[in-house]
């Protein structure tokens, strides 16, 4: 199976070495410093699941050299989706399947009018790492996750290939016929988690048992769960209940990548997170004053620390 990794990032780095590990054949597509090391020096992903090293690793900056394949994980910043999508459709054939693996809940509508209706499948990944110096991937906990499916709910063959190879991985994988539901389940969790972490600078282990933060967070989720549900999306009546039980087991150290972005001064994915919130709450009248506030706080920091 021919698998390319646009965006060899903490997810799709981690992804791509465990679907290598597994024998597909995975060809990273990235640039600058991070792509220099690949080509030197392999791809090393590190943390509590152990070690992987892939050397020599398949990468390059020009899908045009790499052709059709059969699955893509896109994994590049929201920001990107339009610009990556054009760039990959050297990668793209009558039976390929783009998996978007962002955060967000948008990426997948904004590829369809690029790549067709027929190669965008729907994609979630649970995973928290990023990486530590070109070359480098280093994971937080164990916790690995991938869910994805069709966007229209159906039972594919490819899908099930994908699936036969994420298990080889040994990672956690689901193959769902609500897909559409699960990327919000994902966007309420990060949506809410990532605002208020990036917010009070610091891992979720040191705020979650705080009891004036508590209230907040609970009520955050709410609201997006509000919005979710006044745009018809099917969530389920404990949808709550997850994210509060996903906060307590999550490792102390964890922290969301936006947060990582702000701590290192870099552009952040805010405007669709919580600012995807708030705006699908203006449109839909569904008030949104937590993710408002957290919103207009966060905002100065947007295209990075402010000079």
């Amino acid at each position: 199976m021919r698998i390319a990794v646009v965006g060899a990032g903490g997810v799709g780095g981690a992804f791509g070495a465990a679907m290598a590990k597994a024998g597909a054949d995975v060809t990273f597509i990235a640039r600058g410093p991070h792509l220099a090391a690949m080509k030197d020096k392999g791809l090393r992903v590190e943390g509590g699941r152990g070690e992987t090293h892939l050397v020599p690793t398949q990468a390059t900056d020009d899908p045009r050299t790499v052709g059709a394949v059969d699955f893509v994980l896109f994994c590049v910043k929201l920001w990107d989706v339009e610009s990556a999508g054009e760039h990959i459709r050297p990668l793209v054939g009558p039976g390929t399947a783009v998996i978007p693996l962002q955060n967000g809940i948008d990426a997948p509508e904004r590829l369809l009018p690029i790549l067709g209706p027929d190669a965008v499948m729907g994609g979630v990944a649970q995973i928290s790492a990023s990486i530590v110096e070109p070359g480098v991937i280093r994971q937080v906990g164990t916790f690995m996750r991938m869910l994805f499916g069709e966007l229209d709910g159906s039972h594919s063959r490819r899908g099930e290939d994908l699936l036969a190879l994420c298990r080889k991985a040994g990672f956690d994988v689901t193959l769902s016929e609500e897909i559409v539901t699960e990327l919000w389940m994902k966007f309420i969790l990060l949506a809410t988690n990532a605002s208020l972490l990036a917010l009070v600078r610091q891992p979720i282990g040191k705020v979650r048992d705080d009891p004036d933060l508590k209230q907040q967070w609970a009520a955050a989720y709410n609201e997006v769960i509000a919005v979710g549900k006044a745009r018809g999306v099917r969530l389920p009546a404990d949808a709550l209940e997850r994210m509060l039980a996903f906060n307590d087991g999550a490792p102390p150290a964890m922290k969301p990548s936006m947060a990582l972005d702000l701590e290192r001064g870099n552009r952040i994915e805010l405007p669709w997170l919580g600012g995807k919130v708030v705006e699908l709450g203006r449109q839909l009248g569904v008030p949104t004053p937590c993710h408002a506030l957290m919103y207009a706080a966060l905002k100065p920091y947007v295209m990075g620390t402010p000079g």
